[in-house]
């Protein structure tokens, strides 16, 4: 494999400061406070107003702690998370509210992409990073057969979620929160932030959301990056959350043909667009429409906006073609 095993982020918050290592609170002259740091294996940042600097660092002190806290929920690649306990064991009982949240919130969004968004993918994931972490690398896909067997284990409406039990209704199947779990703990850093009062914010956890505006007045902007490496594609007022999915974050071969945004009905790397970002008011909607989208003709990502209110989407068309569409504002 030729890239490390994360999503490439096509977001560029404007103004943004670069770094990736746990920085603390640095406070302007304007009142903005900046935390840099990671989540989730993403750079991070957290961007707020506040005219008095040991409020707003020990409100950033706790959204940090409450980031850590959702890691450890949502983690793959933590052994004692609560995804890589249910991964391994096939069941979890007494969940952490936050998972089964987000799996409800799945199963919704699964529903009304007519499927394309699941977060049971895992093992077609897991099938196709052992295939390509052979030596000498292969340079075609898993076989036929293994392909079959990894594909009979994905199925979100095999996930059984009750409060107090989630279970795999098949024994194998596993999660991956890749493309929601991102988004949901923007929100709920979001939603802690206003809780306490802050009305001008930025939280960029690997997905963007916004609230208010700079303390210049000005409103918080992202420019969607070309995936080709080109120009920004253009650049967006931001206020809700803002989400971009591009098969070209990761690739398993050295040709790019094995990307990592499955289709759950094929068990291939989805015949996808080169990217499309997604406006929409809570990341964890952006996040999964951006994931499904990335894989669906316009006529069907329209049909799906037509139940997700408020949401834009710009896409690019395997031809090259810029398109934007919107949902009603609900």
């Amino acid at each position: 494999m030729h890239s490390k095993l994360h999503r490439r982020r096509f977001i560029g918050i404007t103004a943004a400061a670069a770094g990736v290592a746990a920085l603390p609170a640095v406070a302007g002259t304007d009142g903005l406070h900046v935390w840099t740091g990671t989540a989730l294996g993403a750079r991070a940042s957290l961007r707020l107003y506040h005219p008095d600097s040991r409020t707003a660092e020990a409100a950033i002190q706790r959204c940090i702690a409450e980031i850590g806290r959702l890691e450890r929920i949502f983690s793959l690649y933590r052994p004692d998370s609560a995804v890589s306990t249910l991964n391994r064991e096939g069941a979890i009982h007494s969940p952490p509210f936050d998972l089964v949240r987000l799996l409800d919130s799945a199963r919704h969004l699964h529903r009304t992409t007519g499927g394309i968004f699941d977060m049971t993918v895992q093992p077609l994931w897991q099938l196709h990073a052992a295939h390509f972490s052979q030596q000498p690398v292969p340079v075609d896909g898993p076989a036929g057969s293994a392909l079959a067997a990894a594909l009979a284990l994905v199925g979100q409406e095999a996930v059984l979620v009750e409060p107090d039990r989630i279970a795999f209704a098949r024994p194998g199947m596993a999660l991956t929160p890749n493309g929601i779990a991102q988004g949901y703990v923007t929100d709920r850093i979001a939603e802690l932030l206003r809780s306490e009062g802050f009305a001008d914010v930025l939280v960029d956890l690997g997905e963007a959301r916004a609230s208010g505006e700079h303390p210049d007045g000005t409103p918080w902007r992202a420019a969607l990056a070309d995936p080709a490496g080109g120009a920004p594609l253009r650049k967006v007022d931001l206020d809700g959350a803002l989400a971009t999915s591009a098969p070209s974050g990761f690739a398993f071969d050295r040709a790019g043909r094995f990307h990592h945004i499955f289709d759950p009905r094929t068990g291939q790397p989805a015949e996808a667009r080169p990217s499309v970002s997604v406006l929409a008011p809570e990341a964890t909607v952006a996040d999964a429409l951006s994931t499904a989208f990335v894989q669906m003709s316009t006529d069907d990502i329209r049909r799906t906006l037509r139940v997700h209110a408020g949401v834009t989407v710009h896409a690019l068309t395997r031809d090259g073609l810029s398109e934007e569409l919107s949902s009603a504002a609900g």
